[in-house]
C-alpha cells in the first residue's frame, strides 16, 4: 500500500524511535511497525529524511563505509520524538470519536439502530 505524505514522516520517526538506523533499517522498521501495511520507495525516504532534518525532528548521527558504499545513520531528535507523540496522541482522539461514533458496533455489540427511523406509514 503506498502511504500519503503525512503518514510517510509518522512511520519514519516511529521507525526511528528504538533508536538509529539507516536507510535500509529505516525501510525495515516503517514495515515492521506497520505490519507491512505502509511501504515506502526510497526516493520517498530519503526527500522525506531531507524534510525532517531540515525541521529538526531528525539528525544525522553518523557515518559508516560498508562494502565501499556510505551507510548514514539518523536518529530522532528530542523535537522529533515529542512531533511522533503529538501525533499519536491526535490518532488516538481520532480513533475514539470514531469508536463513539460508531456506538456498539465498534467493540462487537449490537448494531445500533438509525438515528431517525423509517416511518410505519412510510
Amino acid at each position: 500500500m503506498a502511504t500519503s505524505r503525512p503518514d510517510t514522516a509518522f512511520w519514519i520517526l516511529t521507525a526511528l524511535a528504538s533508536g538509529p538506523q539507516h536507510g535500509y533499517g529505516i525501510l525495515r522498521g516503517v514495515s515492521e511497525a506497520s505490519s507491512g501495511t505502509a511501504s515506502l520507495k526510497t526516493a520517498t525516504l530519503y526527500a522525506t529524511l531531507d524534510r525532517l532534518t531540515a525541521s529538526g525532528a531528525v539528525e544525522v548521527s553518523g557515518e559508516e563505509i560498508v562494502d565501499g558504499r556510505a551507510r548514514r545513520y539518523f536518529r530522532l531528535t528530542p523535537q522529533g520524538r515529542t512531533q511522533l507523540e503529538s501525533e499519536t496522541a491526535e490518532l488516538e482522539q481520532r480513533v475514539a470519536a470514531a469508536r463513539r461514533a460508531l456506538g456498539p458496533a465498534a467493540s462487537g455489540g449490537a448494531t445500533p439502530r438509525p438515528a431517525h427511523p423509517r416511518s410505519a406509514l412510510a
